[in-house]
Formats: structure tokens, sequence, C-alpha cells
């Protein structure tokens, strides 16, 4: 599971957004399933007197663990930070992946055709991993 939180940031707050991002990121890293993670800005920002847009992004076994993760007392203290995310989708199951030079490969989704069937009713998927 991937998620990508982003922000807009106006130049002043760089250095303590930053600061902030970096202990939200830490907190989310110190939590069962979480498998890595950063923080970046992008390149064409601070252009006509925009905002920049940085983003965090984390990588998970799976949205169980990334769920459990935002209980954590550490991830709770970072909520004013993660509550400053642009109001967008932030959670992506991966459906597809790619080695440096190969092909890429189809995984199985783990979405349900019919969210109202119980959940052990659901066939699952093979992936190829």
């Amino acid at each position: 599971m991937l998620v990508v939180y982003r922000f807009a940031v106006t130049e002043g707050e760089t250095e303590a957004f930053a600061r902030d991002a970096e202990g939200a990121l830490a907190a989310l890293a110190s939590c069962g399933g979480y498998e890595r993670g950063g923080l970046g800005r992008a390149l064409d920002s601070f252009t006509d007197g925009e905002d920049a847009t940085w983003m965090l992004w984390t990588e998970w076994n799976d949205v169980g663990s990334y769920r459990r993760a935002l209980s954590d007392f550490q991830v709770k203290m970072a909520t004013p930070l993660l509550s400053r995310a642009l109001p967008e989708a932030s959670g992506f199951e991966v459906l597809a992946e790619c080695e440096p030079g190969g092909e890429p490969r189809r995984t199985g989704s783990d979405r349900a055709a019919d969210p109202a069937r119980p959940a052990d009713d659901r066939p699952r998927r093979e992936t190829a991993r």
C-alpha cells in the first residue's frame, strides 16, 4: 500500500514544515508494517509567489498496518501536520510493479467488488511477487 500526502508550503515556513514532516515520518516509520517512506519538494517550487508543493510518502505491508499506525500515539502527535495535507485521495493500492530494467508485473487487488459481502466470502487473487 502506498500513502501520499501533499502539502502547500510557503517559503517562510519551509524549515519548520520540513522539521515537522521529518518527525511525522519518523513516527510512521516506528510502526509495524511500515516498509519505507520519504519527504520531497516539487522542483518547480516558489514561482510567481505560489506555495511550494511538498510530498510525504510511505509504503506499507497492507492497509491494516497503515490504519493501525494512525492509532499510534506518536503518529497522533504528528496529526497537526498530517491534517494540513491537501484534500485529495492519499491511500493507494499498488496494482503493478516494475524492477529496474524489468517488465511491469500486475498484482492483485484487495478491493472487494461488493463491500457489503463478508471478507471471508471474497475470493482472493493470487499475486506475482
